[in-house]
């Protein structure tokens, strides 16, 4: 039979319920355990593709085309597995099943209510990963905290599953606060209390707690802990703060969070966690050899999680390459053609991030120039590459008015345009070009190089595309459409000639890089950039000693 574990959490947001869950889940595999995470959210949008991503942080998307979570790209960059449609799921999809199911007359007349319909509907969404017993080991993590209005139906939801499966096949890890008052020089388990407190007076009991702290817990507090929040004593859990989060399986496993979980779900510790590899990419990242500075140009730059796998890959790569990639974060709205020199000169490569709308547009395209015009290795991703169409059209084929469809509908060169079947749509949620698609690039390409093949696979999400119409005038001009999709003629991957490292792609090659396969793109990019600061240096970049990317 499937076991089950829940990670909830409490006190405050943001203490890094996913980490925890997907560096479990980490341990639990590396043990030879068949493990998966999924992420139940409170919200009542479907799923986080119309969220702004000042609210919500990134939109990750998965292989299968659903738009979830950004915790999902932690459990895949985690445990090196892809996830799915079935791994992320919203309040609002509950609501709007079991409204859907009344609609149809499925409920015979009943009055349908949080419990037991609601619930219920929770229920078989948690177990659906569990059937056909494909897994071992099911993680789910429950956004929010305990005490929302919003998670109640969630934490009946677990306690009737503990309820019918029994503790030995479900259990709940709970991620607290224990503060550090500095005025008194003291730890605080109060908030910790409250938050298991106001839990059981749900009925749930937490078997596990993971405590966050600035401060090492010493054991008389463990057990003030353990004894006030109705847990064993080995079940306090320290989760001190870490210099980076691919530290924190590590941890827990010194902590011995996984053989906890597995001793109290009455199942065998398997073999010892093989973390060899874990372990090698993290002295890459902590001790690199040299530095290299990357300019991020982007519209959200304020909110780090806006561009998560991004910045998530870079570390990737630079531990691949034995360098720290410092990421200086380049405000486009505020990039003028004045003031470019000041911002991007003394930068090794600059990344032209995704996004929509026109705010911060002109910026991007000012950026693009500076880099082509001064042989500035130079990665465009997704809105990054259809603004470098836009650029080369503007200042390489003299288009003056050249644009996209998206910030100018009236534009009399649309190099980038919204695809056919996308032009009927009225319906925002769900209904971009999203998903795995097929790619062929030529094989003289610099990308068929990077990737070692002509045949890829990877992510989109977007409407707007290259306009083929053009396709002749930007080859003689010395921009290549490298990669095109093999059913539709659709422009994949751009080059330009004559140029050390200049990429742009319509696809998101951030969603597949993980600690065991950093994705090619990115090894390339930071590659091109330590030899670009070696151009101009004219030698290596000094050691790094003692370095710490962030996490």
């Amino acid at each position: 039979m499937t076991k089950y574990i829940f990670v909830t959490g409490g006190v405050t947001s943001s203490l890094g319920k996913g980490i925890i869950a997907a560096s479990l889940a980490k341990l639990l595999q590396a043990r030879g355990f068949r493990t998966t995470i999924q992420k139940f959210d409170p919200y009542i949008n479907v799923d986080p593709g119309t969220l702004n991503p000042y609210e919500h942080g990134e939109c990750y998307v998965t292989e299968d085309g659903a738009e979830t979570d950004l915790d999902l790209g932690h459990y895949e960059r985690y445990l090196n597995t892809f996830t799915s449609q079935a791994n992320n799921v919203t309040t609002g999809r509950i609501y709007q099943y079991v409204i859907n199911k009344e609609r149809e007359g499925a409920y015979l007349g009943k009055t349908v209510q949080v419990i037991p319909h609601i619930t219920d509907e929770i229920k078989r969404r948690i177990t659906l990963l569990g059937k056909d017993n494909k897994y071992d080991i099911v993680i789910t993590e429950l956004g929010g905290t305990v005490g929302d209005i919003e998670s109640l139906p969630y934490i009946e939801a677990v306690r009737q599953l503990k309820w019918e499966m029994g503790d030995d096949n479900a259990l709940v890890v709970h991620l607290t606060l224990i503060p550090y008052l500095k005025a008194a020089k003291e730890l605080k388990t109060k908030p910790t209390q409250h938050s298991v407190k106001m839990m059981s007076e749900h009925g749930l009991n937490p078997d596990v707690l993971v405590c966050r702290t600035e401060e090492p817990l010493y054991k008389d507090l463990k057990r003030k802990i353990a004894l006030f929040c109705n847990v064993t004593q080995d079940a306090v859990i320290e989760a001190m703060d870490a210099d980076t989060i691919y530290s924190v399986p590590l941890e827990m496993m010194r902590e011995r969070l996984d053989e906890i979980c597995l001793q109290k779900l009455n199942m065998p510790k398997g073999n010892d966690p093989d973390m060899t590899k874990w372990k090698e990419f993290l002295n890459k990242l902590r001790y690199p050899k040299s530095k290299v500075t990357i300019g991020l140009i982007g519209k959200y730059v304020e909110l780090q999680d806006a561009y998560k796998s991004i910045l998530e890959a870079l570390i990737h790569a630079g531990a691949m390459n034995e360098c720290k990639v410092e990421v200086r974060n380049i405000h486009s709205e505020y990039l003028t053609p004045e003031n470019a020199i000041e911002k991007l000169h003394n930068l090794d490569a600059i990344l032209v991030a995704p996004g929509f709308g026109s705010r911060g547009i002109e910026g991007k395209i000012d950026a693009i120039r500076y880099a082509r015009e001064n042989k500035i290795p130079f990665f465009g991703i997704c809105l990054g590459m259809q603004m470098a169409c836009v650029e080369f059209a503007r200042n390489v084929l003299k288009m003056g008015k050249a644009h996209s469809t998206e910030m100018n509908p009236d534009t009399t060169d649309a190099v980038i345009a919204m695809m056919e079947e996308q032009k009927n749509i009225t319906q925002m949620g769900g209904t971009m070009r999203l998903g795995s698609y097929e790619c062929e690039l030529r094989s003289d390409s610099r990308a068929a190089a990077i990737y070692g093949s002509t045949h890829i696979n990877e992510r989109h999400r977007h409407r707007y595309e290259f306009n083929n119409e053009y396709m002749d005038a930007y080859e003689k001009a010395g921009m290549i459409p490298v990669g095109k999709n093999p059913k539709t003629g659709l422009v994949e991957v751009v080059e330009v000639q004559d140029h050390p490292f200049y990429v742009g792609v319509q696809f998101h090659p951030e969603y597949k890089s993980t600690v065991e396969n950093p994705h090619p793109l990115f090894v390339a990019f930071i590659k091109a950039a330590k030899e670009a600061q070696e151009r101009r240096n004219g030698h290596n970049h000094p050691v790094y000693e003692n370095s710490v990317a962030e996490g």
